[in-house]
């Protein structure tokens, strides 16, 4: 199951091996049931055009490999506003609308709630209070983040970026408003050229604690959390 946020291509553009390589007979694949996308209006349009886009390799695959023709289908649930989307055996999501931009939309987040837990994630926004609203409490509440060194600020090019994100003293206050268990960063965004390097994680770090005190990590690839009375890291090297 898939739950889009938005339509830029950086979150859109692994959707076909995500699809596709689910279904092939691997042992990371075998899918046999159709492939469950929950996302915005657009979501339909998105899932169809790459039905037709890889319409011939589904083809070839379905003769060459016998892979079963429902585990390359697709099913589309879309939404066009906050609340419910998906509910089942105690898995409840909800949806509620970001602000990534003033024409990127639609945007939104997901919270997941799950035998009295709760994770949220903030999808691509700027500070945006349905974040407070919808993460307040939470387990574990995952945000994206975006920074530049302040000399690099004068580039026209950084400052459109930056305006469609949060600064780390932004999600400071998200999380110090919303109380979560522990904040999370992910989607960082660290700007820079060939005269100005990035930022650092230490500087992620020293610029977020300037508005927030609490538990903080700072996501990685393969780092897991395992969520019950206390929320537990796991960093799994590659």
């Amino acid at each position: 199951m898939l739950f889009l946020t938005h339509f830029h291509s950086d979150h859109v553009s692994g959707i076909p091996d995500v699809w596709l390589s689910g279904w092939l007979g691997s042992p990371m694949g075998r899918r046999k049931t159709p492939f469950h996308v929950i996302g915005p209006v657009g979501a339909n349009n998105l899932m169809t055009n790459l039905e037709k886009a890889y319409s011939l390799d589904i083809s070839i695959r379905t003769v060459d490999e016998k892979l079963p023709p429902q585990g390359v289908a697709i099913k589309v649930d879309e939404f066009a506003k906050d609340g419910v989307v998906y509910e089942k055996d105690g898995v409840k999501v909800i949806a509620f609308e970001v602000d990534h931009g003033d024409v990127i939309k639609p945007a939104y987040g997901y919270r997941i709630d799950y035998n009295g837990h709760s994770v949220l994630i903030s999808g691509d926004t700027r500070y945006n209070p349905n974040v407070i609203k919808f993460g307040s409490g939470v387990d574990l509440l995952i945000h994206e983040v975006a920074m530049a060194r302040p000399e690099l600020m004068s580039n026209l090019f950084a400052q459109a970026i930056i305006a469609h994100h949060t600064s780390p003293q932004d999600c400071g206050r998200v999380f110090a408003q919303a109380k979560p268990k522990l904040a999370a960063y992910t989607h960082l965004v660290f700007l820079a050229n060939e005269k100005v390097p990035e930022a650092t994680l230490d500087d992620l770090v020293k610029q977020t604690r300037e508005t927030y005190d609490g538990p903080l990590e700072v996501g990685e690839d393969l780092t897991a959390f395992e969520i019950g009375e206390t929320v537990k890291v796991t960093r799994w090297k590659q």
